[in-house]
């Protein structure tokens, strides 16, 4: 399996952002030079702008890293947090902690208003976090905290949203005119009548120039940087494209200069409408890729802005930020719980849905947990926070789909290596093509000879290639997650649909983790045994004996008051209760007081073939009852387990159970495959044993013991009400625990590798078959640039279809 190398003392993760990137072969570029520094994994995301990069702190700092980023001609910008500061007194305490903090390493900028009491701080991530500027700040003597603004990223996409559209907005308005004069151009009668002005090559050149120069200069600096660090981007196949048709018409106007009537060939439209259907088909895109976010939006949105804490008996709303551990926190019905915490005072019933999946309200009482962002129903709850801020369950989630939507799937890197070879063969064809035009096919034809080498170049962009992986793992990951599936990266998502065997444990996976009656049956005419039996078992804590009090809540029974309590290690509980003699447990323990059990030996041996666990019920000498206690199946076992079948995957079922006992859960759920009797240190054995015999083995499980298991498998699956330790070594987290999420993981993981696949087609597709039809001077430049923009827009509206499929 493709994990990471766990972190050592030594090792650090930092996840950089980029900009300046403008397609593949920039995103490839860069990584390959990060890869190449000592000490250095990086892999860098072309569409959410950022690189993962994990490196050794003895060799290299994040400083370099940066440096060797801006050194290829990119950037890793700087972030703005706002930050509220409190014991300000006067002009010269914001003074001194603007001051102290501009001079930290990796701030940029820092301004602080005495008046908002708000301090405002440039930095550049990876060079200094947010916690060590507001140590800083503390230890100058102030208190600080980061101000409450979830809003700000959004904030600066909608600002980046305008600036697009105002330069395409004036692009536009530059090109029309010369797409105008186009009609001039048409080599058969159009009817439509070209203002002779707009044919006059300096109105012409006017226009074309900003759109040449200023709107179309982010490309010339774009190249410069590629053709400086010896490589080549799209910016460099627009700017040669988009160069040539300018400055062969700039020449052109000048003949007219010392030529009088000499009539130029003019193909300033080309250029200009090239650079417009460029940022055209980038606006589209920007849009396109903000909607396979949505589903991160989305999450985001479900977290609680306010919670009511309780200051010396009075009710005070506070930003949910500032909540501390430790906080009792008062939920009205139909508020959200702010954070996760312990149900302290209180019943209600909870929805929970949007963690588990689970449509019924979850009834929650005093000692019950309670998860951040769920809505409280009914009742009001007074809450102890246990977990806060990033701690918190669906902040756990929203990192995980954050990670995976910027991880980098195998196949992708298959488009990078193509990306980064595509345009320098681009260029050499495209010269080729031009000398071939000149020289032979229409000799001393210039103007034909240049449309055919610019059509090339534009045709070829590689924008599509670069975005068919990234876009998609996007849709995909985020798709999963509002199911209640998380990958925790690219790399699993498209791994998962390769699985051909899945490995089960059985307790808190198939089964429910957790003991319940399943059979009591009464031997003797006595209305209050069972009220007896409950009572007897509450001064126990086996778990056995919780199982069956829980019974007892359930069916209401009235508690009777116990004289006299004892409990008997590995056997049972003896108990007094108004002068009646109450045993409960073993054949043993009956046996030790003379009573008879052989009379019932028939049923109690069935009962414990189902893989039930009998406990016997004695009274005043006689065996009155028989209650059978079982970890009992989960109601979606069974069906999740057909559904795999039915994918044509193999399942096993391992535990630490007798074969009996495992044999029976086996028969329940019409499973074949049973390991049974495998200590827990003993199940990754049974994983390496499986892919030994070729298989592909998903390992799934919920406990600690299953963690090396998880970590063996080809995909671990943590089911999402296990441990920490569990999820935090698998590979995906079914969020609910439902296990029907199976086939609906391994389906996402098809689904999406199969659109993954068409995306690289048509990539592939516009460039193969678009190149050649250019070369044959079948392709004007401005219908290439055209195809070449759209050719993006396409990728990415497919990539986002996975957002209807039905799983």
């Amino acid at each position: 399996m493709s994990q990471a190398q766990p972190l050592t003392n030594e090792t650090r993760e930092e996840t950089l952002p980029i900009s300046g990137m403008t397609c593949a072969a920039c995103s490839t570029r860069i990584e390959k030079v990060l890869n190449k520094m000592d000490g250095v994994e990086a892999a860098v995301n072309l569409t959410t702008e950022k690189a993962k990069v994990r490196f050794d702190e003895t060799k290299v700092s994040t400083g370099d890293l940066i440096d060797k980023i801006q050194k290829l001609g990119y950037d890793v910008p700087s972030e703005t947090i706002k930050v509220d500061i409190e014991g300000m007194t006067c002009a010269a305490c914001s003074n001194r902690i603007e001051k102290v903090v501009g001079k930290m390493n990796g701030v940029t900028r820092a301004t602080v208003n005495l008046t908002t009491e708000v301090g405002t701080v440039e930095y550049k991530p990876g060079l200094v976090s947010i916690d060590h500027i507001l140590e800083k700040i503390d230890k100058l003597g102030y208190s600080a905290k980061v101000k409450e603004d979830g809003g700000s990223k959004q904030v600066s996409k909608d600002r980046e949203l305008k600036q697009k559209q105002r330069t395409l907005l004036f692009s536009i308005l530059l090109s029309l005119p010369l797409l105008y004069t186009m009609l001039g151009h048409m080599p058969f009668e159009t009817g439509i009548t070209v203002p002779h002005f707009l044919m006059n090559p300096w109105i012409q050149l006017l226009l074309a120039t900003p759109v040449q120069f200023y709107i179309g200069g982010p490309f010339y600096v774009g190249a410069y940087r590629a053709l400086a660090n010896k490589s080549a981007n799209m910016d460099v196949l627009v700017a040669l494209g988009t160069s040539a048709a300018y400055f062969y018409s700039l020449v052109e106007s000048l003949r007219t200069l010392w030529q009088p009537g000499y009539e130029p060939q003019l193909y300033f439209e080309t250029s200009a409408i090239l650079i417009t259907l460029i940022l055209l088909g980038k606006y589209f895109e920007f849009l396109a890729k903000g909607r396979t976010t949505l589903a991160l939006k989305s999450l985001l949105n479900l977290q609680a802005k306010e919670a009511t804490i309780l200051v010396e008996g009075q009710e005070k709303k506070i930003p949910v930020d500032q909540v501390e551990v430790g906080n009792h926190i008062i939920v009205k019905p139909g508020e959200k719980i702010p954070v996760d915490g312990l149900v302290v005072k209180g019943q209600s019933s909870v929805d929970e849905s949007m963690i588990t999946g689970e449509s019924i309200p979850i009834e929650k009482a005093v000692d019950d947990q309670v998860i951040g962002s769920t809505i409280n129903k009914n009742g009001s709850l007074t809450v102890e926070a246990t977990k806060v801020g990033k701690d918190t369950a669906l902040a756990g989630i929203i990192k995980i789909v954050e990670e995976a939507q910027g991880s980098k799937a195998p196949i992708q890197r298959m488009a990078d290596i193509i990306s980064g070879i595509f345009v320098p063969i681009v260029v050499g064809i495209s010269v080729l093509v031009f000398l071939i035009w000149f020289f032979i096919a229409a000799p001393g034809e210039l103007p034909t000879a240049l449309e055919a080498s610019i059509a090339v170049l534009v045709i070829a962009c590689p924008c599509a290639l670069g975005l068919a992986t990234p876009t998609s793992i996007m849709v995909g990951t985020g798709k999963g997650a509002e199911r209640g599936i998380l990958f925790k990266g690219g790399e699993f998502l498209e791994g998962t649909h390769k699985i051909d065997t899945v490995l089960l444990d059985k307790t808190g996976t198939i089964t429910k983790g957790k003991p319940e009656v399943t059979d009591w049956i009464p031997l003797v005419e006595e209305d209050q045994l069972l009220s007896y039996l409950i009572s007897a078992e509450r001064g126990s804590e086996h778990p056995l004996a919780n199982a069956i009090v829980a019974y007892g809540e359930e069916k209401e029974i009235e508690y009777k008051e116990t004289d006299h309590f004892e409990a008997v290690p590995g056997h049972g509980v003896k108990a007094t209760i108004n002068n009646e003699n109450i045993l409960v447990g073993t054949r043993k323990l009956m046996e030790q007081h003379s009573i008879s059990t052989s009379e019932k030996e028939t049923q109690i041996s069935a009962l414990e073939s189902e893989g039930k666990t009998v406990m016997l019920v004695g009274m005043n000498g006689t065996l009155a009852g028989l209650i059978a206690v079982a970890d009992t199946v989960k109601e979606t076992s069974k069906e999740a387990i057909h559904q795999l079948k039915q994918m044509g995957i193999d399942v096993y079922m391992v535990t630490g159970d007798n074969i009996r006992t495992a044999q029976a859960i086996a028969d329940q759920i019409e499973l074949e495959g049973v390991f049974a009797e495998v200590l827990p240190e003993d199940k990754s054995d049974k994983v390496k044993q499986l892919q030994d015999e070729g298989k592909r083995v998903m390992m799934v499980g919920d406990g600690i013991n299953d963690a090396p298991a998880l970590a063996l498998a080809d995909i671990g699956v943590a089911i999402g009400t296990g441990t920490d330790v569990a999820i935090e070594t698998a590979d995906v987290t079914l969020v609910g625990g439902d296990l029907q999420l199976l086939s609906k993981a391994i389906l996402l993981s098809q689904k999406t590798m199969k659109n993954i696949r068409q995306n690289l087609f048509w990539a592939l597709f516009y460039n193969s078959a678009g190149i050649p039809i250019a070369a044959l001077g079948l392709l004007a430049p401005w219908v290439a640039g055209a195809a070449m923009a759209f050719s993006s827009v396409s990728v990415v509206s497919n990539s986002l279809r996975l957002k209807r499929v039905k799983l």
